[in-house]
């Protein structure tokens, strides 16, 4: 007995030194800078274990983690740079859509082709051995081939909380009942036509996905990497873990399989002192406190146009706290007169701000970090969403009662300064915040410790293929049991023919015994 003992322990250690000093790779290919963020404070916090961490994405960073070695191919950043250089308020002010669905549609197989056609990915994958990938789980077709072509476990880290393609394809259920398409300002609490529409978006546009996944971008991976590779698809139904960036206090509570775990607010983490000249600006005022407004990494609101950034100013002036605005530049027009209690910066510590204590509200579009980070810190919101996931994600927090939603095409200086003021003289936001904020955090560990458990389990058993579900294989006929179905409605079919059939033999027979009878007698 004592043996067996020793010869657990020795395996137990060396699984966790092997676990310990991995090879892991990370890779996003989302055009957004925000996606980067979970998969940061993850891969900081793996290095910090030990483990050697190689990060691809589109942005490169000013000030690089020592500890994170991050490659930005050249085709990639170019690529991206080029499609996001957008303008998304322009169509929402107009009541378009701010990205048209043909060029969704081609960026699926286009960004793919830009990095693996780059030299600098083509390097990475003849000159290097991984233990581990770890990929965006927002549209991963073309990451897994990374996986194929390594030949090792690979897990995803789902940035979009509200997406569902890559849950489903690993066999976690997905009703369209009760799951939002993340475009839509619907709850997980839908009647019958929200219920249609929302499973007229989710069909159509799995469908438009899965055209661009079999016929473009499939091609672009045998082009790329193997001739024989099989269709992505095929790959990520093999994911052996899923982090999922949602929290049933955030998002809404799911039906998740074993080997998805959420670890939502990764990165938050309490408030820190701020820069003097912060804090010198927000007590400069009356004492009342502070506005923060940001519209996030994507929606640049130097794109404002003059009516709109017009209207914000008027606005900002008449409040009576001070106000902190990112701006992508360094200043305004000069036809535009900034009031004293509006201060502007292309980059504000938001954490901070959203826990300092003399925060009021906080003025978003409604991106998902930004919602995590305010639910967090306990401060009420007004939202505009513009694109993407913003509809759902501000959806849900009108519902938790932390939030207020105003529609930009609509907007008015009326309608935007009663709705900062509500948020801040109502207490039921502020109350509602603080509950949520509650619920987050009440965990029995940090999600940082849970999402490094789970990425060393992951290596210390090569994969995580006992945690998968075979529903991940069954037909939409088997999943759903349409064949049961089908062959219970036949076989009730023939039972009643049968039946049927055999009363009107014994009614036959019977009529023709008593007309004999009648003869005879």
């Amino acid at each position: 007995m004592f043996s067996k003992q020793i010869q657990f322990l020795l395996i137990l250690s060396i699984s966790t030194q092997f676990a310990n000093g991995s090879r892991i790779l990370m890779v996003t290919l989302a055009g957004t800078k925000s996606h980067k963020i979970p998969f940061l404070e993850l891969g900081k916090g793996l290095s910090e274990r030990g483990h050697n961490v190689t990060f691809i994405n589109a942005f490169p960073t000013e000030n690089p983690m020592s500890s994170i070695h991050e490659i930005n191919p050249t085709n990639l950043v170019l690529y991206i740079k080029n499609f996001t250089n957008w303008d998304l308020l322009g169509p929402k002010l107009r009541g378009e859509m701010p990205v048209p669905i043909i060029d969704a549609f081609k960026f699926g197989y286009q960004v793919c082709e830009a990095f693996l056609s780059d030299r600098e990915t083509k390097i990475l994958m003849r000159r290097r051995i991984y233990n581990l990938i770890i990929l965006d789980g927002a549209y991963p077709e073309c990451a897994v081939g990374l996986a194929y072509h390594f030949r090792v476990p690979f897990i995803y880290i789902n940035t979009v909380g509200f997406y569902t393609g890559s849950l489903s394809e690993a066999g976690n259920p997905t009703p369209y009942s009760i799951t939002p398409y993340l475009g839509l300002p619907f709850s997980d609490n839908m009647h019958l036509l929200q219920r249609l529409i929302n499973s007229a978006y989710h069909l159509c546009l799995s469908l438009l996905h899965s055209v661009m996944v079999r016929y473009f971008l499939h091609q672009v991976l045998k082009m790329h990497i193997n001739p024989n590779i099989p269709n992505p698809y095929e790959i990520s139904k093999n994911v052996s873990l899923i982090f999922q960036n949602g929290h049933f206090s955030l998002t809404y509570p799911r039906p998740f399989l074993p080997s998805v775990i959420e670890i939502a607010c990764i990165h938050c983490r309490p408030a820190k002192s701020l820069p003097k000249d912060l804090e010198h600006f927000i007590n400069a005022g009356n004492g009342k406190g502070f506005v923060y407004v940001s519209m996030g990494s994507s929606v640049k609101a130097s794109n404002m146009p003059e009516e709109l950034r017009m209207l914000f100013i008027s606005v900002f002036r008449s409040l009576p706290y001070q106000v902190l605005w990112k701006w992508e530049m360094t200043s305004m027009n000069h036809n535009f007169q900034l009031p004293d209690n509006v201060m502007l910066s292309n980059w504000f510590p938001q954490q901070d701000l959203l826990g300092h204590p003399k925060i009021k509200a906080f003025v978003t579009h409604g991106g998902l970090l930004s919602l995590f980070e305010t639910v967090y810190h306990g401060v009420p919101v007004v939202a505009m969403p513009v694109f993407c996931d913003h509809d759902s994600n501000v959806e849900k927090a009108i519902r938790d009662g932390y939030a207020i939603r105003l529609e930009l095409q609509e907007l008015t200086a009326t309608k935007l300064l009663k709705s900062i003021s509500a948020v801040i003289s109502e207490p039921k936001y502020k109350h509602n915040a603080l509950k949520r904020s509650l619920l987050l955090k009440d965990q029995m560990e940090p999600p940082i410790t849970r999402a490094i458990f789970w990425t060393e389990y992951v290596i210390r058993h090569n994969g995580g293929y006992h945690l998968q579900s075979p529903s991940k294989d069954m037909t939409f006929i088997r999943y759903y049991l349409i064949d049961v179905i089908f062959t219970t409605i036949v076989c009730i079919y023939f039972a009643i023919y049968f039946f049927y059939g055999l009363c009107k033999l014994s009614n036959k027979l019977f009529f023709c015994n008593y007309n004999v009878k009648l003869k005879i007698n």
